[in-house]
């Protein structure tokens, strides 16, 4: 499962932003997507998730300013990002829970990570 994020960039504070991340590859499903973000000094955490129910989940730091939304037949995600903050600033990292079909038959989960989008927030 190959994962690609883009959509980030250079914004000003109380500016917007629209992550996109797209998941590719063969005999696999999705349960869950969503983005998590890495400040410079600091560990990754969780922005928001989505499954394929649409159930969601964000962190309290980004609730009434950032939802998250998807496409199940394309496998995609999208993150809109309004009234960005500084604190915002990050790499954000795309990840998706999979379930993948093996050529035994078996069914494996796994958790892919796309390769990180910048995000700067001016002030």
């Amino acid at each position: 499962v190959q994962l690609q994020a883009f959509g980030g960039g250079l914004v000003q504070a109380g500016g917007s932003l629209r992550l996109t991340c797209a998941a590719s590859g063969t005999r696999f499903s999705v349960k869950r997507m969503g983005w998590h973000r890495q400040a410079p000094g600091k560990e990754r955490e969780l922005v928001a998730t989505i499954t394929t129910d649409g159930y969601t989940n964000y962190a309290d730091s980004v609730k009434g300013r950032f939802t998250i939304s998807k496409e199940n037949a394309r496998k995609v995600v999208y993150l809109q990002m309004n009234s960005l903050k500084s604190e915002d600033s990050a790499v954000y990292y795309c990840v998706a829970d999979t379930l993948t079909w093996t050529d035994g038959g078996a069914v494996e989960a796994g958790r892919n990570w796309g390769q990180g989008t910048q995000v700067t927030v001016s002030s």
